[in-house]
């Protein structure tokens, strides 16, 4: 009998047995797991293509950015990764984010605005309001910007950035293609999964990024796509720097009963705090806008802090892969984390705020590890609470990044995938979905979210059908 509420066609069953498939079939109710279709096995291979070239880029990038550092630090023509925390430019180093952030204010007056920010919240609001449609210039103005910013002592990640390209290759290559809507927004997704795995070799918390931030859906028709693309990235990356962890660390015990108990309210603790940074950065942003000068000179300003903040403590400047590793490692006292952790927030937030170009995920995870350990350094005093400092630093890093951005699978996937820590899982589970719930009561928008929901995009929480299921 057909339902006068919904369309026949768009009602959905399983068949029982063969014999019914008649019958089905003349209800016109479509299987609730259908065939693989040759559009969908184009699409796959389209996206696979996609992400090899991605990964190239993403590689590119980091020479790039290594490049900038060597010319604006060291004063040498070289693409070998160097920290900036190694220069001897004294108080000059002050004036190298300023000129940094000169260029990049320049880039998005004259080239694009949307290069501003860390690149996937201008990606989902592309999704969701302009069917996955992104300007071919944001191919190369996203990374040539970031690795400025970068490479002058930005304190960002290079992630943000090959994210935010590898969607608008994916979206330009939707745009050549006579594909739909839909097919378009999965080569963008499949384009920044490829991203996010080209540079931390981290393949299922890109495809979990993926869905949760930019396909807002689990179909097979969008999740092979960006699953084989991820996988693609990762096997390039692999191929051009080897295998290995990202932040590779020594072999971490279980967890007990009673310190996954505390890594827990850690997870609620970091959820506050997660929610206490997304209001600091749009705090900042706000104050920028009343500024009464154009807003490409607000780079140049939040330039200032970074070099100032730089000067004072060499470690913030540039993307800061080696703190994470030193976090982690154990390799830190009480002091230098606590200065580490305060240092980057203030570097951080302020160049972030200021409109600049690049990543968010390197920095919370630095903040986060850094007060991680801390408090696990403090709490290995209480010998009751069984607590390893390392383990605590990796559930800050997950906490922080899924209380700010309210991602928890990807949060706690990602840190087990860039450590290659199997016994951390369930702690990094635990802290991450703490951290979810905290902000999800003090916060309505998320650190990814708040600046296309002040332009009035919404933006979906919950995976769910449109329509239920008959």
């Amino acid at each position: 009998m057909t339902d006068p509420l919904h369309p026949p066609h768009d009602r959905a069953a399983i068949p029982l047995a063969p014999s019914l498939d008649p019958t089905l079939a003349q209800e016109h109710m479509r299987s609730r797991l259908p065939r693989v279709r040759r559009r969908l096995v184009a699409t796959t291979l389209i996206a696979m293509a996609l992400a090899a070239f991605v990964a190239l880029i993403a590689h590119a990038l980091t020479r790039l950015i290594a490049l900038v550092t060597h010319v604006a630090f060291f004063g040498d023509w070289s693409t070998t990764w160097v920290s900036p925390a190694d220069n001897h430019r004294g108080v000059w180093v002050v004036l190298i984010p300023v000129i940094g952030g000169l260029l990049v204010g320049a880039m998005a007056r004259w080239g694009s605005r949307a290069i501003r920010g860390h690149g996937i919240p201008e990606a989902m609001e592309q999704v969701l309001t302009n069917e996955s449609r992104i300007p071919a210039r944001m191919i190369w103005l996203k990374p040539v910007s970031s690795a400025i910013a970068i490479g002058t002592g930005g304190p960002f990640g290079a992630e943000g950035p090959i994210i935010a390209t590898g969607g608008a290759l994916g979206s330009f290559i939707g745009q050549l293609l006579p594909v739909t809507a839909d097919e378009r927004k999965t080569l963008l997704a499949a384009g920044a999964a490829a991203g996010m795995a080209a540079i931390f070799a981290a393949p299922l918390a890109a495809v979990l990024l993926s869905i949760e931030m930019l396909l807002f859906e689990r179909r097979a028709r969008s999740l092979v796509p960006v699953a084989m693309a991820a996988a693609t990235g990762t096997a390039v990356r692999f191929a051009l720097e080897g295998p290995g962890p990202v932040f590779p660390m020594a072999a971490l015990l279980p967890a007990s009963v009673t310190a996954l108990v505390v890594y827990t309210l850690l997870g609620l603790l970091f959820g506050v705090i997660g929610v206490g940074v997304t209001r600091l950065v749009y705090g900042l942003e706000d104050l920028f806008e009343r500024l009464p000068i154009h807003w490409m000179w607000w780079p140049a300003i939040g330039g200032i802090a970074v070099g100032v903040v730089g000067y004072l403590v060499p470690s913030t400047l540039g993307v800061g892969y080696e703190n994470i590793v030193a976090v982690i490692g154990g390799h830190l006292g009480l002091g230098a984390l606590a200065l580490l952790a305060f240092a980057k927030l203030v570097s951080w937030s302020i160049a972030l705020g200021s409109g600049t170009s690049g990543g968010t995920l390197a920095p919370l995870f630095t903040i986060g590890g850094a007060l991680g350990g801390l408090l696990g350094i403090a709490l290995a005093h209480w010998p009751i609470a069984q607590v390893d400092p390392r383990m605590a630093a990796l559930v800050g890093m997950a906490a922080l990044f899924a209380g700010a951005a309210r991602a928890m699978l990807t949060a706690a996937v990602f840190v087990f995938e860039t450590t290659m820590q199997p016994h951390a899982l369930l702690p990094l589970l635990a802290a991450s979905v703490a951290a979810y719930l905290v902000s999800g009561l003090l916060m309505q928008h998320t650190i990814m979210t708040e600046k296309i929901a002040r332009r009035g995009v919404h933006v979906p929480t919950d995976l769910v059908p449109d329509r239920p299921l008959h």
